[in-house]
């Protein structure tokens, strides 16, 4: 039960951070021109992607909501197959679940999901992205990095 409060506590806290930076994006960048942080780089922009990553299935919100909630109760259910043990395990466990949550309250709550990172470079341009997609790929980032340098747990077929 511990373990749950606190997992519990410490995605509220990352939620109420994606959140917040989202409410202000609206309050400060929505109906305005992006805002130059670095020329030639990066801007904040409002944008409300109707779809999921790079704008791809844009105008279903039903499907993706349900699609986020089936893959959050599949990674709940399979956490102890998909994150290792340790702190970078908790930490990709707790950015995946709240990088999924953030998406799903946007979708739920305001039909779309609210974007305001931009960057480019020259005529490169990446897609807008938030908090909550930084945490997805930070639990991503995480997970991969573990499977290749994290401590192998020995299972009963491995020699001691």
């Amino acid at each position: 039960m511990k373990r749950f409060v606190l997992t519990f506590a410490a995605v509220m806290n990352l939620l109420l951070v994606d959140q917040v930076v989202k409410t202000s994006a609206i309050a400060k960048l929505k109906d305005a021109p992006p805002v130059t942080v670095w020329d030639g780089l990066f801007n904040l922009a409002y944008v409300e992607n109707r779809g999921c990553a790079w704008g791809l299935m844009q105008g279903h919100v039903w499907p993706l909501a349900i699609f986020a909630i089936l893959a959050m109760g599949f990674v709940i259910w399979k956490r102890r197959a998909i994150f290792p043990s340790g702190v970078w395990g908790v930490v990709a466990e707790l950015t995946l679940y709240a990088g999924i949550l953030g998406n799903l309250v946007d979708r739920l709550w305001l039909g779309h999901v609210v974007d305001m990172f931009d960057f480019h470079w020259g005529v490169h341009h990446f897609p807008c992205f938030n908090v909550a997609d930084v945490y997805i790929n930070i639990a991503a980032g995480l997970l991969i990095l573990t499977s290749f340098f994290g401590k192998k747990e020995p299972t009963a077929h491995d020699p001691a």
